[in-house]
């Protein structure tokens, strides 16, 4: 995909692509009425399924791509990059094209969410898409009341706490035709993308029920802690029903054309290591099991997990993900990391608070990073979490031109 020069060509591109992507909505779903549905239902999934033969993984578009090749263990010509976050409130387009609709509502318009997905990759060229969501849409989509508050978070319409709240819950099913939305969407990304792949999003069972326990975000996540040991049956029905839901997202975003995938676990480093192994793991295994027959690339990162880094891996393992990368965060060094987790590719860890150091400071940081990522068979430079909403686009630009030129 070529990079823009100015993003100013935003807004009349933007207008002047909707007639193309109506056409490729119904050329999608026509190849769609021949596709393998989505499941809910884990018991279900049809072990073996082979992806549509128009998918960019299948036709070779994306096949060789940088990122697609680090992510299988191998180290292409130029360093793969991307951010996660890069689509977002530091792009001027994005802020732009989002006026007046909410960020749930950004996320199920398909025209919107393809747009805000392929704004980036337009400005900085970085070697994947990161499709526009929100790790609680399928929450969304599934009929629960959930709504993300400007400056503070997802908000519930109550808190899950007991087993009778549970139960309500978990009686609400992710219909495959809610799933609509989300296969328009990358349907429309996938066809302008080319060869650049893209990378399908969920939110990891234990982040999504810590949101559910407490009704908001938090800092300690004590609902959810105090679920997993004083009712852990009650426990295991929340998570099992998160791990189907996300399961399921991922499913259609790759069915309609995701090269990979990544599974955000973004509250797991509140957890002791026993905790994560006996309570969470399971279910992190099973969100990704539901993509596994399907043999795309998998990623699983989580924010402060650094004492967690093996048990992640072996949550792929246990999926079944046979191509697997684990996410580092800025916390632990890459090198570190890969003695950890030998012979796994690494994904990581710019430090997003260097963003805003003068430009030496940032370059000397990213060359280190990418110097101790050599470490790992193979590896994809990203940020250690989210790019930062006050971030410097062009900043940005200039990592991606850098991690090309190592």
């Amino acid at each position: 995909m070529d990079r823009r020069s100015s993003a100013s060509r935003s807004s009349s591109r933007w207008e002047a692509v909707r007639e193309r992507r109506t056409t490729v909505l119904r050329l999608y779903w026509v190849a769609c009425r021949r596709a393998q549905s989505v499941s809910v239902n884990l018991a279900t999934l049809a072990p073996g399924a082979a992806l549509p033969a128009d998918h960019p993984l299948v036709d070779g578009r994306t096949a060789s791509a940088p990122l697609v090749r680090a992510l299988r263990g191998d180290r292409p010509e130029r360093l793969p990059v991307w951010f996660m976050r890069q689509a977002g409130r530091s792009l001027p387009e994005y802020r732009e094209v989002r006026q007046g609709t909410s960020m749930l509502d950004s996320c199920l318009r398909p025209d919107l969410a393809s747009e805000i997905t392929l704004q980036p990759v337009r400005r900085h060229g970085v070697d994947a898409g990161i499709f526009f969501s929100d790790i609680v849409v399928p929450l969304r989509l599934a009929g629960v009341g959930v709504d993300i508050a400007p400056g503070v978070g997802p908000v519930m319409d109550q808190p899950y706490r007991t087993a009778d709240d549970v139960e309500r819950l978990v009686a609400r099913s992710l219909d495959d035709d809610a799933l609509t939305p989300i296969r328009e969407a990358v349907a429309l990304t996938v066809a302008e993308l080319g060869s650049t792949p893209l990378i399908g999003f969920g939110g990891a069972p234990f982040t999504l029920a810590a949101y559910l326990g407490q009704g908001r975000p938090s800092r300690d996540h004590l609902a959810a802690r105090t679920m997993m040991h004083a009712a852990p049956e009650t426990w295991n029905r929340l998570v099992s029903w998160t791990a189907d839901l996300t399961g399921a997202f991922l499913r259609a975003q790759v069915q309609a054309g995701a090269s990979a995938v990544q599974l955000f676990d973004s509250w797991a480093g509140s957890l002791s290591r026993a905790d994560y192994t006996d309570r969470v793991a399971g279910a992190s295994a099973r969100a990704l099991s539901h993509v596994a027959d399907l043999g795309v690339p998998g990623i699983h990162f989580g924010t402060g997990t650094g004492h967690l880094l093996g048990e992640m891996r072996d949550v792929l393992v246990s999926a079944g993900v046979r191509d697997h990368a684990v996410g580092v965060d800025y916390r632990t060094p890459l090198d570190e990391a890969a003695g950890v987790l030998p012979g796994v590719p690494l994904q990581g860890n710019v430090d997003p608070a260097l963003l805003a150091a003068p430009w030496p400071v940032l370059e000397a940081h990213v060359r280190d990073v990418a110097a101790r990522g050599s470490a790992a068979p193979a590896h994809v430079l990203n940020l250690g979490h989210g790019v930062p909403p006050d971030t410097d686009p062009e900043v940005l630009t200039r990592v991606v031109d850098l991690a090309h030129s190592l």
